[in-house]
């Protein structure tokens, strides 16, 4: 038997709401899901379904627009929500840290590699001057960039889109944190480097029994790379179970969709099928409760009652009252 994991992250009701030119967008509504120490979740579904709003909300840096109006997150016994902004800071890279989906842009321009990490590990890694550079170098040769001293002096605009994500992931788990988000990390990779970058995640996390949250709208890349799969749509949590459970037998007709949608290399184009209809209006007030409702082919009257997760079986949870 297993031992039980323990929960790095817990997510409870977390809600965010943006307040636009065009009305206030209730982004997420009562999203909550667990991580436990060596475990990779990935957080799954088409562009604007709240993944990255998530880990945003989780970290602490939503945008001026964007407030959590709900719920918790823990991280450990740390509730992040009602944490400080300054003790968030000195939370983010030591304990939880994050991989953005465009590593250029979130690299500093006028400033070489070598030192941002050591910027990193003299805050957050307990380096000293003496030895920071010495162990940025390190970190570049552990994420596997050749030649790492003079890769070290290299700025960013030097360094091609693969060597930027390495440096990144270098960055990210230089104090060895508990959480690492990793938003879209092969983003704009060709695919042997997307396959070298998501090795080199799981070998790391694997190495420290550090947490994952791999958000993604490839359903293949989280088919291979996590333990856990939990699919989001228009801010709401729709199911969660293991990766072989929900691939095997989804409940919710919106993950059937999107199974049916992903390509595979044994299939053929004509087999794809799209998902019908598009993300509902998050600004109107009057929405139904059940988000995928508009576009669904099994919605009946039940559907319009207000709608929480339910277990689906052991381990696997759904949010339909009429699921498949």
């Amino acid at each position: 038997m297993m031992a039980p994991t323990t929960d790095v992250l817990r997510v409870e009701d977390l809600s965010v709401a943006f307040q636009t030119r065009g009305g206030l967008v209730r982004a997420l509504d009562r999203v909550g899901f667990t991580v436990g120490a060596g475990q990779t979740m990935a957080l799954v579904g088409e562009s604007g379904s709240g993944k990255s709003v998530t880990a945003y909300a989780v970290m602490g840096l939503l945008e001026t627009a964007g407030r959590v109006t709900g719920g918790r997150a823990f991280l450990g016994q740390t509730d992040l929500l009602a944490t400080p902004p300054r003790t968030m800071a000195r939370i983010r890279g030591r304990r939880i840290a994050m991989i953005f989906q465009n590593p250029r842009a979130a690299l500093n321009p006028i400033r070489a590699v070598g030192k941002q990490i050591a910027d990193v590990l003299l805050r957050h890694g307990g380096a000293t001057r003496s030895n920071a550079r010495d162990r940025a170098i390190e970190a570049l040769r552990a994420v596997g960039i050749p030649d790492p001293a003079r890769r070290a002096k290299a700025y960013p605009f030097e360094l091609s889109g693969g060597m930027c994500q390495r440096v990144m992931i270098a960055i990210a788990v230089a104090a060895r944190p508990d959480l690492l988000i990793a938003d879209e990390p092969t983003t704009g990779l060709d695919v042997t480097t997307q396959a070298v970058v998501m090795d080199l995640i799981g070998a790391m996390a694997r190495g420290s029994g550090m947490a994952t949250i791999l958000i993604t709208h490839d359903l293949a890349l989280a088919a291979e790379r996590a333990n856990r799969i939990a699919v989001m749509h228009a801010g709401h949590m729709v199911e969660e179970a293991d990766t072989a459970t929900l691939l095997a037998r989804p409940r919710h007709p919106y993950t059937a969709r999107l199974i049916a949608a992903t390509p595979t290399a044994a299939g053929s184009l004509a087999s794809l099928q799209s998902v019908p209809g598009g993300l509902p209006d998050l600004r109107q007030a009057d929405r139904l409760h059940c988000r995928y409702a508009g576009r669904c082919e099994r919605r009946q009257d039940a559907c319009d009652a207000v709608l929480t997760m339910r277990p689906a079986a052991p381990g696997h949870a759904v949010a339909c009252w009429n699921p498949l």
